[in-house]
């Protein structure tokens, strides 16, 4: 199989580096185009992205001449997917145009999370919600569709609870620790982060709240039953440079012993077998200081999510974990890769 080639939508950003870090060499995927605004168009890569992560630019990239979105599908036919990374209030027209033109759009994008005929999917946990593209295709009318993946947080949390499913969720409440990258690059000024916590995230306690409930909710017919538990979130921004930490409270059915969340949270496996997926989704530490964004976010290239201080709460029916990720990779450019991987194993591309 030849490489399929792909484009970046709103590649200067900092998800959008983190796409074009990310795909550098990739064995099924290669750069087709490079989108951004249009005060970028029209010059190189590397002339107009501000490149902040700690890997040399790839060098294909770097010689690329940045396209304007206006410029989507003028001579990209042979561009088959477009990975998102556009604003909010961008995302929803340029996705949808992309859609209708006939790309496959996987979004990091939060706007069309929560439409009905879009997937919302992590594949290690809700790969069956897939078959709302077909749904999508026929009710949008339709060449292409949109997939998309979580919030960052919402990704943690969501992997971390699948392996309990089965002992009857009733209630979830978390509280993050959020890592300033998530912001974007100029999104939080250094002043205001630097020896401080800001205990405010617009709009991301709303995201942590819903979202986890329709991606492991039942697919019944053409839409989602979202997941009957509650999720109460509270969402904080921490002087840390990658890596988002959340501590989480379980609140099940019955009683749920330590033992039995960790053997769950061990067991825990995949089938997936494409290049960005990990070996082992979820890692169990035992330190009782782990997981830590230092040391454990790059855990399984980035792509695992690491749990620690599994231990009983106040009441029997309760458990308390820590879960932590890296949330630029895992929670943002690295799951609509391996959402793109997918599709292609499963043959939607």
């Amino acid at each position: 199989m030849g490489k399929i080639k792909v484009g970046i939508l709103g590649a200067t950003g900092s998800v959008g580096q983190r796409f074009v870090q990310l795909l550098e060499g990739h064995p099924w995927f290669e750069f087709g185009a490079l989108f951004a605004s249009e005060r970028s168009a029209g010059k190189r890569y590397k002339e107009v992205a501000k490149w902040f992560l700690p890997y040399e630019m790839p060098e294909e990239a770097a010689e690329t001449v940045v396209k304007s979105m206006d410029e989507i599908g003028a001579s990209d036919n042979d561009v088959a997917i477009m990975f998102s990374a556009l604003p909010g209030p961008v995302a929803s027209k340029v996705e949808k145009s992309c859609a209708q033109a006939g790309y496959v759009v996987s979004s990091n994008v939060a706007v069309h999370r929560m439409e009905k005929d879009v997937p919302l999917v992590i594949p290690e946990v809700n790969a069956d919600h897939l078959a709302l593209i077909e749904v999508q295709k026929s009710m949008r009318g339709w060449d292409g569709f949109i997939i998309t993946n979580p919030n960052c947080s919402a990704i943690m949390l969501t992997l971390s609870l699948k392996p309990l499913m089965g002992y009857g969720i009733k209630e979830v409440r978390v509280s993050t620790m959020q890592a300033v990258s998530g912001a974007g690059y100029e999104g939080v000024p250094s002043m205001a982060i630097l020896d401080n916590v800001i205990p405010f995230i617009d709009r991301e306690e709303d995201k942590m709240e819903s979202e986890p409930r329709k991606i492991l909710g039942t697919l019944e017919g053409s839409e989602v039953k979202n997941a009957q538990f509650t999720v109460c979130a509270s969402c904080h921004r921490v002087m840390v440079m990658d890596g988002h930490t959340e501590a989480v409270w379980v609140k099940f059915e019955e009683s749920v012993s330590v033992d039995e969340v960790k053997k769950a949270f061990k067991n825990f496996s995949s089938d997936l077998k494409t290049p960005f997926a990990p070996e082992k989704p979820i890692i169990l530490r035992e330190e009782r200081n782990r997981p830590q964004p230092k040391l454990d976010r790059d855990a399984g290239s980035g792509m695992s999510v690491s749990v620690g201080r599994v231990r009983e709460g106040r009441m029997k029916d309760e458990i308390k974990y820590i879960v932590m990720g890296h949330n630029t990779i895992r929670g943002a450019a690295g799951a609509s890769i391996v959402n793109a991987e997918v599709l292609v194993q499963r043959g939607y591309i």
